[in-house]
């Protein structure tokens, strides 16, 4: 899809003092668009404003309409919580998985105004997939009352790694018929500007933005599903690699004997702790469980064979989190993808793999929690990640 113009750019003395306010106007709307709503305190330690620059700025953007505040609570005390006005704009995510689509369309104010999921078959092709999602954004759309040129970006989460070099799919996705798909070929299929990104990256990104984790820095995001991936906040930003290919922590090794995992390695995380081998382990007994639903289903009802799978495949979770956690100090990790709904039945064994393996200091310093979006964290995210197209030039003030 050809891009519509680029628009000239203004040119300031760097060294003005309306260049400055400028420029610290493009910190906090970005800040906003990358990190959902704040309050002034977090604006500030977030852009490295000082507050009363941030009250001033939030004032004046306040009184253009550009942005809105609400009375809220932080840590006890009355603040004010700062978000991007609506006005008509919204921003699409798209979360394409082994077996289903989900859209989400969102305001700049972070509501959902429209969500729907459909599923897909096994071993679908992209053509197809991307066909279906077209078709429910269409829908979506005239549903919600929403133009098309209403769209600021869509973002495409895909589960496997994304060469951030040029937007291609490769090796290593549960959707090996997505291998070499580009984010340019999703733009042609959908028509509208788009960005992908790895699914782990973008539930990160989404419990930094939409969930209880706003003010957290340094946050890693682990998704068990048929894949095992995992997505790092550092130091307030996604952290992506050098290739954009990063947080693969489903193929760390965790037996020297264990199965062939898809990479090609032996006895990777994937072999032992994804939804397919517990679902597998899990076929041949009385309950006969076929899919993650009735996994967590039957570990709820207490079912003795389920729960010590789930047992299992936690403590190998957590083993390899305490890997990450030694190296990168997360704040907090947040535990998401299908099975969110056992809760504390997997995240018990989790959290004693994380702290039988980790520093002490670490472990006992590092929170652990479930993600509250079960398996919308996804496309949550990439409806954040369709925020980053929006020029934030469009909204500065230039007096």
């Amino acid at each position: 899809m050809s891009k519509p113009p680029q628009r000239p750019r203004r040119h300031r003395n760097p060294g003005s003092q309306s260049a400055l306010r400028q420029s610290n106007q493009q910190r906090i709307l970005q800040a906003l668009l990358v990190r959902g709503p704040l309050t002034q305190a977090e604006l500030s330690r977030h852009t490295g404003l000082s507050t009363a620059t941030v009250s001033n700025i939030v004032k004046a953007l306040v009184a253009r309409g550009i942005l809105q505040t609400e009375p809220t609570t932080s840590s006890g005390r009355r603040a004010l919580e700062v978000s991007l006005s609506a006005d008509g704009a919204v921003s699409v995510g798209i979360d394409f998985g082994r077996s289903h689509v989900r859209i989400a369309v969102t305001t700049l104010d972070y509501r959902v105004v429209a969500e729907e999921v459909i599923r897909l078959p096994l071993g679908h092709q992209a053509h197809d997939a991307l066909q279906t999602a077209a078709e429910l954004l269409g829908r979506l759309l005239f549903e919600a009352r929403v133009a098309r040129t209403a769209v600021l970006g869509v973002g495409v989460g895909i589960p496997g790694p994304i060469d951030g070099r040029t937007g291609t799919v490769i090796d290593g996705t549960i959707l090996p018929e997505w291998v070499g798909i580009t984010a340019s070929y999703i733009e042609e299929r959908l028509q509208f500007p788009v960005r992908i990104e790895n699914d782990a990256n973008l539930g990160a990104l989404a419990e930094v933005t939409w969930g209880p984790h706003g003010g957290v820095s340094n946050l890693v995001f682990v998704k068990i599903g048929t894949g095992i991936g995992c997505g790092l906040i550092l130091n307030g930003s996604l952290f992506k690699g050098s290739l954009g290919v990063s947080g693969e922590i489903g193929h760390i090794p965790v037996h020297d004997h264990g199965l062939v995992c898809r990479c090609g390695n032996r006895g990777c995380l994937e072999t032992v702790a994804s939804t397919a081998i517990m679902i597998e382990l899990l076929s041949r007994s009385p309950q006969h469980i076929t899919n993650a639903a009735e996994l967590v289903e039957s570990a709820l009802a207490g079912d003795t064979a389920t729960l010590r799978v789930v047992n299992d495949a936690g403590l190998a979770v957590g083993r390899s989190l305490a890997t990450i956690a030694n190296f990168v100090n997360p704040e907090v990790i947040v535990v998401g993808g299908p099975l969110a709904g056992l809760g504390e039945l997997l995240l018990g064994p989790v959290r004693e793999g994380l702290l039988r393996y980790a520093a002490p200091i670490v472990g006992a310093n590092t929170r652990l929690s479930m993600s509250s979006f079960t398996d919308r964290a996804e496309a949550l995210g990439a409806a954040s990640l369709g925020l980053q197209e929006l020029d934030v030039d469009d909204f500065v003030i230039v007096s």
